[in-house]
């Protein structure tokens, strides 16, 4: 069972040391990185402590890989448009006729999607006389309430830093309704 930790923790080594070669912004990347680092050290002793299973250890290595690839473009400058052009000769944007980088939006779904079986883990773990229903929903408003959390951090930062520097973290592109859309994508 160990071994799963270790590949885990090899992989997302790797990850950030890629990442760490000329992230676009050095102050928004190492802000994005501190988020990784407090997420990792919490995964590690779940699982050396069996509180989560190996496809929550798994899923939510998934979701840290995009947030550290993320963070490297600094999400609102993610390159999908060139890897699908050189990839498949198509653009993304142009096919779902997007007007702004759509990175972040996959990553809070992403959130949602991969974090849900650790959540449920540890929900379940905390409250075993509850029934799978009863854990579902608690595990959705968990998630919602996380969300919520994270988006007052960013509109935290926005109203601390500098208007760049906001926007590089945040990467709302213009979209007033970023944080309800964020949400809502990581409940979806």
């Amino acid at each position: 069972m160990q071994k799963h930790l270790i590949y885990t923790l090899i992989i997302l080594s790797l990850a950030i040391t890629f990442a760490s070669i000329k992230p676009l912004y050095w102050q928004s990347y190492l802000l994005h990185q501190f988020g990784t680092i407090v997420l990792i050290v919490p995964m590690v002793y779940l699982f050396s402590k069996h509180k989560i299973s190996t496809t929550s250890l798994y899923a939510m290595t998934v979701f840290l890989l995009l947030h550290i690839f993320g963070a490297k473009w600094s999400y609102s400058y993610v390159p999908y448009d060139d890897w699908s052009m050189a990839m498949f000769g198509i653009s993304i944007s142009e096919t779902f006729n997007f007007n702004r980088n759509m990175y972040d939006r996959v990553v809070h779904f992403g959130y949602g999607l991969f974090l849900y079986p650790l959540i449920y883990d540890l929900i379940k773990h905390s409250f075993k006389q509850n029934s799978h229903r009863q854990l579902i929903f608690i595990v959705l408003m968990v998630n919602m309430a996380s969300s919520m959390l994270y988006e007052l951090f960013e509109w935290g930062l926005a109203i601390t830093l500098s208007e760049q520097d906001a926007e590089n973290y945040n990467g709302q592109q213009g979209d007033m309704w970023d944080a309800h859309k964020d949400m809502g994508l990581a409940l979806m």
